[in-house]
């Protein structure tokens, strides 16, 4: 999830193509949006001022986002409500809020330019830092506990399928025989492992070697997918009809969950050849995109981070969900 913040290289990700995919369900009064990762509040701000008569009801795990965020948001008062939560606690948050549907949905995945920017909470591999990764760290475990504590088959599993990594039996060794020596505590040593334990051919194409296994602890640490496989079913569930979701992801397993939602709700599931499609068979979602759209070149240019974005939209078309 790249997002705003105070400092002026931190520009929302694809923040007009947002703005205009929500617009059509959320310009009427009453609409209610939901930001479901918040980070520092770039794409909540500019909801909030394009659409005057929205409320705003935004989620973050990160205590310290939504603390900034809070500050940035102040002068919206009570058209916006900030709420310490994970973006699959967005059903409880809602019935909470006593809130029965929402207009308008947007989720930027991933880990924030916050999150990134602050060395200490040891997202990023450029630079050493305390091996934490977790978004919210008032709960659960770090990265270093990962390391120090899972046996060589998990390890492999998560550097594989979270990492997308082809050499993930090897730094699961490699990990396991340092650790003995000395406990991981922080970044560098790690990234100096995943070099060496990587054939220098492979080393030198694709940028970091260290960027499959640090993206593969963060999904671990908080686990990134578990959470996206409950919570797009449950921000489609609270979507009015006409209402509109937006998701930006920045990885391929991201991407592939959300198609495989998205594209269920735009399929019929009646047996072929029946001559009238009952209602509760029918297609409850359209598909605004096709297939998954991409940051322009321009954008790119201005802010690297949009480099990776995959952006998907729909819209509920109707209330029955099988």
């Amino acid at each position: 999830m790249s997002t705003d913040s105070p400092a002026p290289r931190h520009i929302p990700v694809m923040l007009e193509r947002c703005l205009d995919a929500l617009a059509p369900a959320i310009s009427t009064p009453g609409a209610v949006v939901v930001d479901a990762t918040l980070g520092l509040g770039g794409h909540s701000e500019a909801l909030l001022t394009r659409f005057p008569d929205v409320r705003l009801i935004a989620v973050d795990r990160d205590p310290r986002a939504l603390e900034l965020s809070a500050e940035r948001l102040a002068r919206f008062g009570d058209r916006a409500t900030l709420v310490h939560a994970v973006y699959d606690e967005i059903p409880r948050v809602l019935d909470e809020l006593d809130v029965p549907e929402v207009h308008g949905v947007l989720f930027d995945l991933g880990v924030s330019s916050m999150q990134l920017d602050e060395a200490d909470r040891g997202f990023a591999y450029s630079q050493d830092a305390p091996l934490d990764m977790r978004m919210d760290q008032t709960r659960g475990i770090s990265a270093a506990e990962v390391l120090n504590t899972y046996g060589h088959g998990d390890l492999a599993r998560i550097l594989k399928v979270y990492g997308e990594e082809r050499f993930a039996g090897k730094i699961a060794s490699a990990v396991l025989r340092e650790r003995e020596r000395e406990p991981f505590t922080n970044s560098a040593r790690l990234v100096e492992l995943v070099r060496n334990a990587i054939p220098a051919a492979t080393r030198r194409t694709g940028g970091n070697p260290a960027k499959r296994t640090f993206q593969a602890l963060r999904i671990e640490v908080n686990g990134e997918l578990e959470v996206l496989d409950r919570a797009i079913p449950g921000a489609l569930d609270a979507l009015a009809v006409g209402g509109r979701i937006v998701v930006m992801s920045y990885q391929s397993l991201e991407d592939r969950l959300v198609k495989q939602y998205f594209q269920a709700g735009a399929t019929s599931t009646a047996p072929p050849g029946l001559p009238v499609i009952p209602e509760e068979l029918q297609p409850w979602l359209k598909l605004l995109t096709r297939g998954a759209e991409l940051a322009t070149e321009e954008e790119i240019e201005e802010n690297r981070r949009a480099a990776p974005v995959r952006l998907r939209v729909a819209e509920r078309i109707r209330r029955t969900r099988r």
